[in-house]
């Protein structure tokens, strides 16, 4: 194998990595839960832990590799994350786990920002777009293939499975890395410097953001204005942190020379704003299909997984039109009409709706919104930036890091929409049962009667009305999820209006 060849699967598989073990935790959430004994607020801050330290590694990864070399910093990385991943496969309790993820954080939080940089050790031209596709081939098949291991591995009772499947991966990396990553560290006079002062503070503010953000899921209502006033204080410092990279003479992260390209300055933007509708959407469509439709589990992991799939066929499509219409505005248009059209007809199913031949579709369309909108503003952001390796660099480590932070946010908003609005329709349920609705007394006595062939008196009251708490509880959640698709909708429809209009993007 040529090095071309191995830097290429190297690529492919780095950012494999990533997409499978975001994937695969996030869908295997409750599962694992229920093996590590941990409630999902315990859960949440395991999360916001991991996104923190991957935070901090990926504004560190370039101050590493300068005095490492790519080489050893991508062993050590690997070791350390498969470090993690055996941690998090033996653990039967809470605290193993988030040392687990801790570690896989310290480890594999940069993988996908060194996929990318790994992309301009190939020449410029034909080889380098080559680096581009496996990069986003990855993505692709990382984010169809996730909640279907996930799904099986859980199913068979096999969850440490996950983890094994990460460090399979990562052990095929490292042996190519030898192969074909230089060892050389870079001459002192070119290291950028660090202190721990600017590191603290960005570490601080991106943990206390992201753990409020996973707070806020249930502590909203009651502690709303001590969480928005510590969601800004967190907010400030890190704007702070960023003010200070762009005022230092030798900065982590050249804040300063990437704010003055307008292009990457809406590429980000439009980054960000794909991730919080990606984290919003992983949310919602789980409650959605399961508490609001009631179909089992595994069956959503199976048609998620079919439905992601279709990234990969988006990706080949476009590959296709690429090569003679480079044209971007195609993509991010057609990109968000895919969001439209998943959010509309997820709005548009009725309770009784078949997976097959109703939400399959829907599941395809978001799909093809995350392979449109992604790497099509991954070419043109860092078109003006891809002549210099080391700006090149940085522009994917801040890009990455504010990642990590708008995926939380999509995931914290769309977690305080559903409670808002479950809350609103349980209202409106509780103002009928009040008042004696006449269908409900009815509905009620049925059921009671229909219990009543196998229970004796109060007990099939009893089970009549926990039978009927159970269906205003699916109703409640499927009104919501229509709702938030609704919204979803007209959302996907101004954002394809404006990037039609803008000029920034060619």
């Amino acid at each position: 194998m040529t090095r071309r060849h191995t830097l290429l699967v190297m690529i492919f598989l780095l950012n494999l990595v990533e997409f499978l073990q975001i994937g695969m935790v996030s869908f295997a959430a409750a599962p694992i839960r229920g093996e590590i004994d941990a409630s999902p607020e315990e859960f949440s801050f395991v999360a916001a832990l991991y996104a923190c330290i991957a935070v901090v590694m990926i504004a560190k990864k370039h101050w590493f590799i300068e005095r490492l070399g790519l080489r050893q910093y991508v062993h050590a990385s690997i070791a350390v994350h498969i470090v993690g991943c055996l941690v998090c496969a033996a653990s039967h309790s809470l605290e193993m786990f988030t040392a687990g993820r801790v570690v896989m954080a310290i480890g594999g939080g940069a993988f996908m920002t060194v996929s990318r940089v790994l992309v301009h050790q190939l020449p410029a031209g034909p080889e380098r777009f080559g680096g581009v596709k496996s990069f986003f081939s990855g993505l692709a098949l990382g984010t169809g293939a996730a909640p279907f291991l996930a799904s099986v591995a859980v199913t068979e009772d096999r969850w440490q499975a996950m983890f094994w499947i990460l460090i399979g991966v990562t052990v095929s990396v490292a042996l190519l890395a030898y192969r074909c990553l230089p060892a050389d560290a870079h001459p002192e006079d070119e290291r950028s410097q660090s202190s721990l002062g600017r590191i603290l503070l960005l570490a601080v503010s991106s943990f206390f953001l992201l753990y409020l953000l996973q707070r806020s899921y249930y502590d909203f209502y009651d502690d709303r204005a001590v969480i928005m006033i510590f969601a800004g204080l967190a907010s400030l410092a890190l704007y702070i942190y960023f003010r200070a990279e762009q005022r230092h003479e030798q900065p982590l992260l050249l804040v300063r020379e990437l704010w003055q390209q307008p292009r990457f300055v809406l590429g980000v933007a439009v980054f960000s704003f794909a991730y919080l509708i990606q984290g919003a959407n992983n949310y919602v469509l789980p409650m959605f299909l399961q508490a609001g439709m009631g179909y089992p589990w595994e069956n959503i992991g199976h048609y998620q997984s079919l439905g992601l799939a279709v990234t990969v066929v988006t990706w080949i499509v476009m590959l296709r039109i690429i090569k003679t219409h480079p044209g971007s505005k195609k993509f991010h248009v057609a990109g968000f009409i895919a969001l439209g059209g998943f959010a509309l007809l997820l709005s548009q199913t009725a309770p009784d709706t078949d997976l097959a031949g109703h939400i399959l579709p829907a599941l395809m369309l978001n799909g093809c919104f995350i392979m449109l909108v992604i790497p099509t503003t991954a070419i043109q952001a860092f078109a003006d930036v891809s002549y210099d390796d080391k700006l090149f660099a940085h522009a994917q480590q801040m890009k990455n890091m504010l990642r990590e932070i708008s995926t939380a946010l999509g995931t914290c908003l769309a977690t305080l929409i559903t409670q808002w609005r479950s809350t609103e329709q349980y209202n409106i349920v509780d103002t009928r049962l009040i008042h004696g609705d006449a269908a409900f007394i009815r509905y009620t006595d049925t059921i009671t009667q229909y219990f009543g062939h196998s229970y004796e008196g109060a007990r099939s009251a009893n089970m009549a009305m926990a039978y009927i708490g159970q269906q205003v509880s699916r109703q409640v959640s499927y009104l919501v999820g229509v709702e938030y698709f609704y919204a979803i909708t007209a959302l996907a429809v101004v954002c394809a209006l404006f990037l039609a209009w803008q000029r920034v993007f060619r």
